[in-house]
């Protein structure tokens, strides 16, 4: 920290907050990237080690997690997000979010991990997510605020 008080690892969000529908499609196109990425991955892995069958619903769930927690920490931005002209701002203002940040922000996706009842949760989550995305004037959802503040902005 500064003499002067402030922070220098953090930044303030520049930008705009990034709205529903440029969200929306940021994340259809990472599903496609992420669903292909993990199908070969795990198509590969099926190929070359005797893998139980529960981990056939890693590709959808786990999988998308570790991809989205991977490019946000290390870039602040998914490929989908990067297109699309957004990018995440971690808690505090920073200019990407943290691991921690990552993992509460996208901690709903693993709610597909739960037997019978997984996807339905998930569902109910993704539109709570778009619900109070909708109704914040800085367009941060439930996840954004669980994850101490994050926010996608405009680049």
């Amino acid at each position: 920290m500064s003499t002067s008080g402030h922070d220098p690892r953090i930044t303030p969000a520049t930008g705009s907050p990034g709205g529903l529908g440029k969200r929306a499609g940021a994340r259809f196109i990472d599903w496609i990237i992420a669903g292909a990425i993990g199908l070969v991955v795990f198509w590969l892995l099926d190929r070359s080690v005797n893998t139980p069958d529960w981990v056939s619903v890693l590709p959808g769930a786990g999988f998308g997690f570790l991809y989205f927690l991977f490019f946000e920490v290390l870039t602040g931005e998914t490929p989908g997000k990067k297109i699309l002209g957004l990018q995440v701002r971690g808690s505090g203002g920073a200019a990407k979010p943290s691991i921690v940040d990552s993992a509460k922000r996208n901690a709903y996706m693993l709610l597909n991990l739960i037997p019978c009842v997984g996807g339905l949760l998930w569902f109910v989550a993704a539109i709570y997510i778009a619900v109070t995305i909708s109704s914040s004037p800085t367009k941060q959802g439930w996840h954004d605020k669980f994850a101490g503040g994050t926010q996608v902005v405009d680049r």
